[in-house]
């Protein structure tokens, strides 16, 4: 299929709606909230801002790009279609209105891909969507795909192709009713008939849908021509957590999904199937590795690492060049849901609840990091420069997130120039996306 230039901002409205198609927004909604526009975290010192001005915001997923490559806008998600947020002014508005999400902003121009969610609500890895390039911040909109078959939800470094997963029959992993504030809710029972913890549930519904052994296939969509190609096929294996690399147009990354000790879980492949490899061995039981993403060069994968699982906890990372690895050990009160790098480098985390993996008693934070690599003592191995090179990493607080549920993942991810980590939270009520400086405090 052809991409199709539907509109632009200027009298599109009317033409759009009316056919059925994402309708950009022409002025800024309300600020209807009672979270604060802005405040300094009471224990760091550093200043939040609140991005979003509509309840109930999400910020994208922490791997997804959310801003543009100049760094001028961040887009998110919100009640009723999808935001811009001008990261110069913190002044924000509706960039498209209609039952509208967004999959990622492209690495190197000025568009947010989004996706129509079905008549049922059914949005992020659905099939059947419609799927859309949407300019920013004029909204302008270009049709990429008509009701898929399988859910699209990565573009590459160059736009040049997207990358999607099909599977023969869906799989509801949050049955039944949902918690409000949070991002939707795992019901289980144990043993004794008791409902589950969120967490635990979670690991419970993750475990079934693996025993579901549901054919699948990793593919990729050029949206100029409509042309599709299977990259990574399985006819058991639960195939998920899909990137392309930022920098590398065929360099894709992707997992065996399922409860962390039972997968082998970090593999990358090239867009044409070949070079298909894991990037982690297992070496103890219940070991862990997971939640992966490249660095911003795109010449690393970092992931959570924990060895055993909820005992010891790293921040890994393998260069995909040399092969070299480096382990950085952390306090479980350090451990994040999710890591992220910004361009020069620097780590930032978004902590944990006590219910959680690290059952960290005092996790509810979210924190840049200071690298320590640990030093042979003056007489090196023989063979150190194939081992795992150890450091630590040590914390340092920049919000504090007691009052935030972490039902809710507040997914960080760093500006364009680093300045920024911004964040969702339900810290005060509503959810919204928020953003913390990560320069320290005087």
């Amino acid at each position: 299929m052809k991409r199709r230039m539907l509109l632009g901002l200027a009298g599109a409205a009317g033409t759009l709606a009316a056919a059925g198609l994402p309708t950009p927004f022409l002025a800024a909604s309300g600020d209807d909230t009672a979270a604060p526009e802005s405040f300094r975290d009471p224990v760091s010192g550093h200043l939040v801002r609140r991005l979003s001005r509509r309840p109930g915001s999400h910020v994208l997923y922490f791997h997804d790009n959310a801003f543009t490559a100049d760094g001028r806008y961040m887009v998110y998600d919100a009640p009723g279609g999808v935001d811009v947020v001008d990261m110069a002014s913190f002044e924000a508005q509706p960039l498209i209105e209609g039952p509208y999400e967004c999959m990622m902003v492209s690495r190197q121009k000025n568009i947010a891909y989004v996706y129509r969610k079905n008549d049922e609500g059914g949005g992020k890895g659905v099939s059947g969507l419609d799927y859309f390039a949407v300019s920013i911040p004029d909204g302008k909109v270009t049709q990429i795909a008509e009701r898929l078959d399988g859910s699209l939800f990565q573009s590459n470094a160059d736009d040049s192709l997207m990358l999607g997963v099909w599977q023969e029959r869906p799989f509801d992993l949050q049955p039944g009713p949902k918690v409000a504030g949070t991002d939707g809710g795992y019901n289980a029972v144990g043993p004794d008939g008791k409902p589950l913890s969120f967490a635990a549930a979670k690991e419970v519904r993750m475990a079934e849908r693996l025993a579901q052994g549901i054919p699948m296939e990793i593919f990729t969509l050029d949206p100029e021509t409509g042309e599709r190609r299977t990259v990574v096929r399985s006819d058991k294996d639960w195939l998920n957590h899909i990137q392309f690399s930022p920098t590398d147009p065929d360099q894709i990354m992707y997992c065996h999904e399922g409860p962390w000790h039972m997968v082998d879980r970090i593999w990358t492949v090239r867009s044409d199937g070949s070079d298909n490899r894991r990037i982690h061995r297992r070496r103890m039981n219940m070991e862990i590795a997971g939640h992966e993403f490249f660095s911003y060069d795109g010449k690393r994968i970092w992931y959570d690492l924990q060895t055993p699982r909820g005992e010891d906890f790293w921040l890994a990372s393998v260069d995909l060049d040399s092969g070299s690895r480096i382990w950085r050990h952390m306090d479980r009160n350090a451990w994040s849901v999710h890591f992220m790098v910004d361009r020069d480098g620097r780590l930032g985390g978004d902590g944990g609840g006590p219910d959680m993996v690290a059952e960290a008693p005092d996790g509810k934070w979210l924190y840049l990091y200071d690298e320590e690599i640990i030093e042979d003592l003056g007489v090196s191995a023989p063979d150190a420069a194939d081992l795992v090179r150890p450091a630590r990493l040590i914390p340092q607080k920049i919000v504090d997130m007691s009052a935030h549920d972490y039902r809710l993942e507040p997914n960080v991810q760093f500006s364009a120039d680093g300045a920024w980590l911004s964040f969702k939270s339900n810290m005060h009520g509503d959810i919204h996306v928020y953003a913390v400086e990560t320069g320290r405090s005087a």
